[in-house]
């Protein structure tokens, strides 16, 4: 249901086999062209890697954000990635070669100009999730110190330009790019891998002063993991960006909570018009949120 009007999704999962998607019982070309057609916001055990993982887990939160917004988001992305590893085998093929400069410019300005753009979205997107992040944190933290309830989140891009001064115009992103491949271009050819790009920056979370990576607790790191995607969901149910919320699927996670957290996150999914529930127990669904229930076994889904 989205904005009075309902439309009936249905997904086949195939293993071994391409999956099938169809919308109003009309089968898709691609699965991909569900993007855009259901907003959702997951929250998983998984998502502790947003504060402990890889920045490749940051990156991810980000784009998958971005694709809740805009659709044409993914072919920017999927463009880039094409360009990347193409870029990539240009270098590899020309470590302790001569290589034609023009053609590997060709590609250079390819990446930049996609890499801009993806920047540029990450950027601003970021910015307008600070607010609710620092709001979801602080009520999701509120036990804690007064100096362990603030948090930022900052890009950090391999052009070493900091969040603060970093553009957020695609066409000046493209041009710090283009100027920071140039200064890398002897350590690229050298390593035979594109060094300068979306594909290597970061987002750098903070818990008061230090580092939340390396420095925060247990408890602190699932804290700021759930203000991320409370912060994602309330970013997306903005008046500004449509009327409807998101779906809100919280797969199995109120195990995985203390009961501040988990009263807190009970509290917020009270107030969502869907929210989908998984658990291996039924007593680690919160009672606020016992509605329609479904169990699993051998196979089989039963509706209670």
């Amino acid at each position: 249901m989205r904005q009075d009007r309902t439309a009936l999704i249905e997904v086949e999962i195939n293993p071994g086999r391409s999956n099938r998607a169809r919308v109003n019982r009309s089968d898709l070309p691609r699965v991909r062209d569900l993007l855009g057609t259901v907003r959702t916001v997951l929250f998983s055990p998984e998502d502790l890697a947003l504060v402990k993982g890889d920045p490749s887990d940051r990156r991810r939160f980000l784009d998958d954000h971005l694709l809740m917004q805009s659709v044409r988001q993914a072919g920017v992305k999927a463009d880039y990635e094409r360009t990347l590893r193409q870029r990539n085998t240009l270098l590899k093929t020309a470590r302790g070669r001569q290589v034609d400069m023009s053609t590997l410019e060709v590609w250079d300005e390819r990446l930049a100009t996609l890499g801009g753009e993806i920047t540029a979205r990450r950027l601003l997107v970021l910015d307008e999730i600070a607010p609710h992040l620092e709001e979801r944190h602080a009520g999701v933290a509120a036990s804690a110190a007064e100096t362990r309830r603030n948090v930022t989140a900052s890009y950090v891009a391999k052009t070493g330009v900091a969040h603060a001064d970093h553009p957020r115009d695609p066409e000046e992103c493209r041009d710090l790019l283009l100027r920071s491949i140039e200064e890398r271009r002897r350590d690229e050819l050298d390593r035979g891998v594109s060094l300068v790009g979306p594909h290597r920056d970061d987002v750098e979370l903070r818990i008061g002063e230090l580092p939340a990576k390396g420095y925060a607790s247990h408890g602190e790191s699932w804290s700021l993991a759930l203000a991320l995607r409370l912060a994602s969901f309330d970013h997306l149910r903005a008046p500004e960006r449509g009327a409807d919320d998101p779906i809100l699927i919280l797969d199995d996670v109120f195990a995985e909570l203390d009961t501040g957290r988990r009263d807190h996150l009970a509290s917020m999914a009270e107030h969502v018009e869907q929210v989908l529930v998984t658990a291996a127990v039924d007593g680690d669904v919160p009672p606020g949120l016992r509605g329609r229930r479904f169990r699993v076994a051998d196979g089989k889904v039963l509706d209670d």
